[in-house]
Formats: structure tokens, C-alpha cells, sequence
């Protein structure tokens, strides 16, 4: 798949301190997917936010969704500020978009492929947590969507390792480039 720093995003996705903090080892996920910000803002290649946020109440979750459906109880007492802060190291700069999602998948309730398309952008470089969860579902529909697709093998992480493994050998690597932080940064250069 050819990458050409023009047509080619980073999307960060769901690495928000309420995430992050249950997630054994994000200290080192946090500190690879910095190292791939670094390597796309010095390459003037865009890098797309995308975070889970939902409204006061939580009208957007169906009381019987297997996942979503606890969050309300999971939730309580979580503002809208806190739900929404992005782990300090990996912060948005002054004009980089921050795309708000409803489901596992970036594209789900949001305006990101209205941001894609905009943009020119035909390549996705996918990091976030977890690999089954946000970087499946939207990998499936970016894929289905006919963008070339780079998954950053460290630079997502699941609570089960053997799933994330799983996943990047038999799942993304039929589509996608699997590269690490350090390899997609040096290989883009």
C-alpha cells in the first residue's frame, strides 16, 4: 500500500484518561503512540482525535446493548469534561480535530469521514485501545470503505493480549500494513 504523507492520517483513538487508567500498561502505549504524534506533525500529516462521549442522560445507549448499557451506572458522577480528557502526553494541538463517536467504531455517530474526505485523505494509520473493541470496528468499516489501512501494532493494545496478537496476525494483516511506532515513523520518512 503506498503512503504518501498528503493523503495520510493518524487517527488516536480512545485514549482518554477515564479509559486509560483500567488498562494495565498504557504508560507504554501512551508513550509509542506519542512518538507516532511527534513523527506526524513533523510530517504535516494530520492527526484525528477520536473520542466516546455521550450526552447527559445518555439517550444514545440502548438499555439493552451488551457493553454500552452499563455505562450509565459505570459512569456516574463522570462530567462530560472528565469523559472527554484526552491523557495529557498525547493532547490535541491547536487545530487538530477531535471527532466524538457513539459506538467501538470512529465512523459510528460521528463527522469523521466528512473530515476524511475534506481533507483528501485516503490512509489511515489506526493506534488506540482496544484492538477489539475501536480499532476493529473501525478498521472493518474503513476497510469497507476502501481506505488503505496501517495498523501500529503497538500503538493499540487490548485487555487481552492473546486477542490483540490474534487480531493483528489473522485480522489486519489480510488488509492492512502492521508496522510498529518506530517502524512506520522511520519507514514514512
Amino acid at each position: 500500500m503506498t503512503q504518501q504523507k498528503s493523503n495520510t492520517a493518524l487517527l488516536v483513538m480512545d485514549m482518554q484518561e477515564m479509559l486509560l487508567g483500567s488498562l494495565p500498561g498504557s504508560d507504554q502505549l501512551v508513550s509509542n503512540i506519542s512518538k507516532a504524534i511527534e513523527h506526524a506533525r513533523a510530517n504535516s500529516m494530520p492527526v484525528i482525535y477520536v473520542v466516546v462521549a455521550f450526552r447527559a442522560g445518555y439517550p444514545e445507549i440502548h438499555p439493552e446493548h451488551r457493553t454500552f448499557s452499563t455505562l450509565p451506572s459505570r459512569l456516574a458522577g463522570v462530567t462530560p469534561e472528565q469523559m472527554l480528557k484526552i491523557a495529557t502526553p498525547l493532547a490535541p494541538a491547536a487545530g487538530e480535530v477531535v471527532v466524538i463517536k457513539k459506538r467501538f467504531s470512529a465512523f459510528t455517530g460521528s463527522d469523521l469521514e466528512v473530515i476524511l474526505r475534506s481533507q483528501g485523505i485516503q490512509h489511515l494509520v489506526l493506534t488506540g485501545v482496544v484492538t477489539s473493541g475501536v480499532i476493529l470496528s473501525t478498521f472493518t468499516e474503513a476497510a469497507d470503505k476502501d481506505y488503505q489501512l496501517t495498523v501500529l501494532s503497538d500503538g493499540c493494545m487490548d485487555r487481552d493480549p492473546a486477542v490483540h496478537q490474534l487480531l493483528l496476525d489473522k485480522v489486519f494483516a489480510r488488509v492492512a500494513d502492521i508496522q510498529t511506532c518506530e517502524g512506520w515513523s522511520t519507514a514514512a520518512k
